[in-house]
Formats: structure tokens, C-alpha cells, sequence
């Protein structure tokens, strides 16, 4: 099993990671954090899509690591990585998505696989769960389901996949803001409909998905299309795994089963998130979850 660390966007971010910033005791970073729980979990390489600009720093920081921990592969997000006869506008720096971003590990990940965002803490069960699903002779995909409750900060709203469901497996889901107005929690749909109130127990996407090696195949077939489809708005598409899923589960009868976790996600959202962060991480240092020296 292989996990899929999208780390493109961390671009100029990463400069000398400056604004990586550590959050474990000897300078962790989320990324560490994140590895440790998969290898954890079982998996046995990692794939990091960054920047190739981003190669040499990543690889002397991040990369060593954990070289003897895992197999550890690198592939690069272009822009320049487009199907021929496709001119992108050129003054265009907006980056091409996250379907772009899997289908840079065309040829490198040849079997089942997990996707993460390289700057939230997902949690161990997380990892678990995605790897028992990874583990199974099935067809279908995998979104592991968080509870909105457990995603959740003080300090303001966050953006939520709210994610609907029929008998377990994944049928929409609603890109919302969602924030604490005070007991309860209130979803506004990005697109306009009218806001209403989840349930802590109601399931969100944090951009973990399981995949099989065929997903990779079919964003590499679709990708042509997506820029016939997207001529008129070539400055800003962005080819999505979302979109890419839900295309598939009503034209290919795709299923996506929801598989829910009790993880609780952390992330920097807003700047006085990294103490709470930062708290989080030594409670389960103390609690024995992780060593003190992670590596």
C-alpha cells in the first residue's frame, strides 16, 4: 500500500521552510507525523507529489528522514504537464489541481493507494481504517468520513466537504463553511443554498480518499477532455479529485464507500491554531501515541 502526500502546494511556503513551521518537540513537522501514522498502519511506500524547484530542500529535510523507514518516491506537479495541442494562458500561475496532481504518479504507483494534504494531522485511526479498506479485494473506492465535530477550531470557520450518503456509500458532497455557533454547528453551502445545522456525528471529507491503480488510468484519460470542456476558462479550471469521483460514480456506477474514523484532525488554519496544535501532539507524546524523538 502507498501513500500519496500532496505537497505541491507548498510552494513558496516551503522556501527554506521558513512557514513549515515544527510542531512536535525536535522540530517535527505535521508531514512526520503523518508517515509515522502510515508506516503505523502498514504502508509501505510513500510518494511525495512537490515541486521539482522544491526537490533538493524537501529531500535533505523531510526525506532523510525516514529513507530506511519506507520506500520513498518523489514525482513532480507541472504546470508544463498538460496533453498535447492544450495552450494554457501564459500568464497563468494558478496551479492545475489535484487530478493533476495524482496523475504525476502515473508509473510510480502501480497499486493501491491513499491521498492526504501534506499540512493536516489526520490521526491514527485514520491511517488504520484507510488501510484496512486498501487491504480488501474490492473494486470500489474509499473517502474516510471525519466527524464534523473533530474537525473543527475556535478561532474561526473552515471549509468542509459535508458528505452525503445512501447505505454507506458516498453520494454528494456540499464544499461548506462551517463554524461553532455556540453549541451547535452551522454548515453554509459554498454554493449558495441555504445554510443548516450538522450533527457533531455528521461526516465530512478532510481530502482523504482510497484509490485503486485504475484512477490514475482514468485521470490520465480524462485529462484532455477536461480542457475541450474548460476552453472559455482556461486562466483558472483546475481538474479536482472530487469532481473526478463523482463523474465516475454516476457515469461508471463507481461506489465510494464512506468509511468513518474517531481521528481528530488538526491543522493551522489561523495562526493561534499551532499552540492548540502543538498541545494536541505533546498530550499524545504523553499518553505513549508517539515517541518524543519521532525519528
Amino acid at each position: 500500500m502507498t501513500l500519496v502526500i500532496m505537497a505541491a502546494g507548498m510552494g513558496s511556503r516551503f522556501g527554506g521552510l521558513k512557514q513549515i513551521e515544527p510542531v512536535g518537540p525536535n522540530g517535527e513537522f505535521i508531514i512526520d507525523y503523518s508517515i509515522y501514522d502510515a508506516i503505523k498502519a502498514g504502508f509501505t511506500k510513500v510518494v511525495f507529489i512537490i515541486k521539482e524547484e522544491n526537490y533538493d530542500i524537501f529531500k535533505e529535510t523531510i526525506g532523510k528522514r525516514i529513507e530506511g523507514k519506507i520506500d520513498v518516491e518523489y514525482v513532480f506537479q507541472d504546470i508544463k504537464n498538460i496533453p498535447e495541442g492544450v495552450v494554457l494562458p501564459s500568464d497563468r500561475v494558478k496551479p492545475l489541481g489535484t487530478g493533476q496532481a495524482i496523475l504525476s504518479c502515473k508509473g510510480v504507483v502501480n497499486e493501491p493507494f491513499a491521498i492526504i494534504n501534506s499540512d493536516d494531522f489526520y490521526g491514527r485511526d485514520a491511517y488504520m481504517k484507510a488501510a484496512k479498506f486498501l487491504s480488501e479485494d474490492t473494486t470500489d473506492y474509499a473517502m474516510i468520513g471525519y466527524l464534523i465535530g473533530n474537525t473543527l477550531t475556535e478561532n474561526g470557520s473552515v471549509k468542509r466537504g459535508y458528505a452525503e450518503q445512501d447505505n454507506g456509500y458516498l453520494t454528494n458532497l456540499i464544499e461548506s463553511s462551517v463554524y461553532r455557533d455556540e453549541d451547535k454547528i452551522k454548515v453554509e453551502p459554498l454554493d449558495g443554498r441555504v445554510g443548516f445545522y450538522a450533527k457533531d456525528e455528521d461526516l465530512v471529507s478532510m481530502n482523504m480518499f482510497c484509490f485503486k491503480p485504475d484512477m490514475i488510468d482514468y485521470l490520465d484519460k480524462r485529462f484532455k477532455k477536461f480542457f475541450d470542456e474548460n476552453q472559455d476558462n482556461l486562466d483558472k479550471c483546475e481538474y479536482l479529485i472530487p469532481d473526478v469521483v463523482f463523474e465516475r460514480i454516476e457515469n461508471d456506477n463507481l461506489k465510494v464507500r464512506v468509511v468513518d474514523t474517531t481521528s481528530v484532525w488538526k491543522g493551522v488554519t489561523y495562526k493561534e491554531d499551532k499552540e492548540e496544535l502543538v498541545n494536541y501532539i505533546n498530550n499524545l507524546i504523553e499518553k505513549g501515541e508517539y515517541p518524543n524523538n519521532l525519528y
